[in-house]
């Protein structure tokens, strides 16, 4: 009688488990918001450099744009200087041609020879109107062409306003779709959470309970020698019993999780650090892959979907209890189950 009432006295203080439950928990937290802030950074990166890469090549055109109108202008200025050195030389073309006309009206000189000298000023008189017609022609085409130019800058000004007006509103969407990531991914963590404290109290009576079947942290623990002989991977008589009962278990966790959390159940099989002899075992974790295996089947020929599994072996790599103690020892050969996501 006392032994049993110290025993119910130490189940009623062991509140190590769930603070490990419940430190896992944001940890697993932490993470989530860890990635999503990496995540939401690396969109938000590709996108700004995305829109600077935009805004470059529009930086671009409008330099050289800028540089076609600063030539432009020169050739008009060019053009236009032409035009009045033309005027200039008409006028005192028609100044010789009024003087000439005066002589030969006067009757001094030759009239013959005045009026070839008349002529020959008409002559480049009208060349001259015509390089002076050619010059305005093409002045006019510059100021068409200077036009349409300030049109283009016009046009890359107003998009490149449109696309630093859409890079801040990517911003801002960016920022919310963060904000919003992140309340889905705690509120997911939340009911995983919530899932596997359920499970576990559903485990919890189902299976009874038994000083080698216990929860550690985020982890049910069952010890190898309620599931397997010594040194086997083939599930002894009482051991596919306990198995069975944890099947039912989680298939009624199946039709209650919603289908958009992705979780899984990840079975870990665990050894001591006495090296395997004697059978077909080449190590303690290829025993341990084995053990873990031979659960996952069992469950899948349970009814348990196999996307809801996975198999993990870690020999003796990570014990329990550091030491080599029958007690540690013991502690150590262990088959864990874990509700985490996928």
């Amino acid at each position: 009688m006392a032994l049993s009432r110290n025993r119910r006295s130490e189940r009623t203080i062991d509140y190590w488990p769930g603070f490990v439950d419940a430190l896992s928990t944001l940890l697993l937290a932490i993470m989530f918001l860890l990635s999503v802030f990496v995540l939401a950074q690396f969109l938000l990166s590709q996108e700004i450099s995305g829109k600077d890469a935009v805004l470059d090549r529009l930086n671009s055109q409008i330099n050289e744009l800028t540089q076609l109108l600063s030539l432009e202008r020169s050739t008009s200025q060019d053009y236009q200087d032409q035009i009045a050195t033309l005027q200039a030389s008409l006028s005192s073309a028609e100044e010789a041609r009024s003087r000439l006309q005066q002589a030969l009206d006067s009757g001094s000189g030759s009239a013959a020879t005045a009026n070839a000298q008349v002529a020959e000023l008409e002559g480049a008189l009208e060349d001259q109107q015509a390089v002076s017609q050619r010059a305005r022609s093409q002045i006019e085409l510059l100021n068409q062409q200077l036009s349409a130019l300030r049109q283009q800058i016009a046009a890359l000004e107003d998009a490149l306003e449109a696309s630093e007006s859409r890079d801040k509103q990517s911003q801002t969407r960016i920022a919310d779709l963060g904000r919003r990531l992140n309340v889905a991914l705690a509120q997911r963590v939340q009911e995983l959470s919530r899932y596997r404290s359920d499970f576990f109290g559903r485990l919890r009576e189902i299976l009874s309970d038994r000083d080698n079947i216990r929860v550690v942290g985020d982890r049910f623990v069952f010890q190898s020698e309620v599931l397997f002989p010594s040194g086997s991977d083939v599930l002894q008589p009482a051991g596919t019993e306990e198995m069975a009962k944890l099947a039912d278990a989680v298939n009624e966790l199946v039709k209650e999780i919603p289908s958009d959390i992705n979780w899984i159940i990840r079975v870990d099989g665990h050894t001591d650090s006495v090296p395997v002899s004697g059978n077909r075992f080449q190590d303690n974790w290829e025993l341990s892959s084995a053990r873990a295996d031979a659960v996952v089947r069992f469950l899948i020929e349970q009814g348990v979907p196999p996307t809801r599994l996975a198999a993990t072996g870690f020999g003796e790599f990570q014990p329990l209890e550091e030491g080599d103690s029958p007690e540690a020892r013991a502690r150590n050969r262990r088959i864990e189950f874990k509700l985490t996501e996928r």
